[in-house]
């Protein structure tokens, strides 16, 4: 994918470049690691996040919900642009790195305490399902844990930005709180009972 970016924007100019068909793509900025690579993993799974985030925009949100988490995706965007390059990178212009920063995990932080009050107490674990809306949230829940997971991987090994981390992080909180919204507030979970399969045998 060739791009070409403006001051705030980015056009792309060509979406197939042939150059990833060896098994290597290129990091933000510039280097040649293999599709495999862990940092691959990280921001592909952050994609695969701002994905499931959208099914569940078009599942068809409460409106608030749904400005919420379209700037989130727009987030989601930055959060793989800075796992795109290495903390510790000298490579490219510096200048131009973006960065997730504490403003970002303190909005979503702040998301939560809005949402939080309007939902009833837990009594249970919870399971993703009820209503088509909860059911997706959770589904971008749980991918969204799996990037964090990713992302923790590669800290192990490399330099990771911690901001990214923890935005990651707040975000699957946000997705879960959001899930209960969308199964009225919480009452209509759908909780989890340990053992009931088999006490049904019984």
């Amino acid at each position: 994918m060739v791009a070409l970016r403006s001051s705030r924007m980015v056009r792309l100019d060509r979406i197939y470049t042939r150059a990833g068909d060896g098994g290597e793509t290129s990091l933000g900025d510039g280097r040649r690691v293999s599709k495999d690579d862990s940092r691959i993993w990280a921001y592909g799974t952050v994609d695969e996040t701002g994905a499931a985030v959208g099914v569940a925009v078009a599942a068809g949100l409460e409106p608030a919900a749904t400005e919420l988490l379209r700037r989130v995706m727009n987030d989601l965007f930055d959060v793989g642009a800075d796992l795109a390059v290495p903390v510790d990178s000298t490579r490219g212009r510096q200048r131009e790195r973006l960065r997730i920063d504490q403003r970002h995990v303190e909005a979503l932080e702040r998301a939560c305490d809005e949402w939080s009050p309007r939902l009833a107490p837990l009594t249970s674990f919870v399971l993703s399902g009820g209503t088509p809306q909860a059911a997706a949230l959770h589904q971008a829940r749980t991918t969204c844990r799996r990037a964090e997971r990713l992302a923790v991987r590669l800290a192990a090994d490399e330099p990771v930005n911690e901001h990214a981390i923890a935005y990651l992080n707040r975000l699957s909180d946000l997705l879960f709180i959001l899930a209960r919204v969308h199964n009225d507030d919480g009452r209509a979970d759908v909780l989890w009972e340990p053992g009931a399969s088999l006490a049904e045998e019984q």
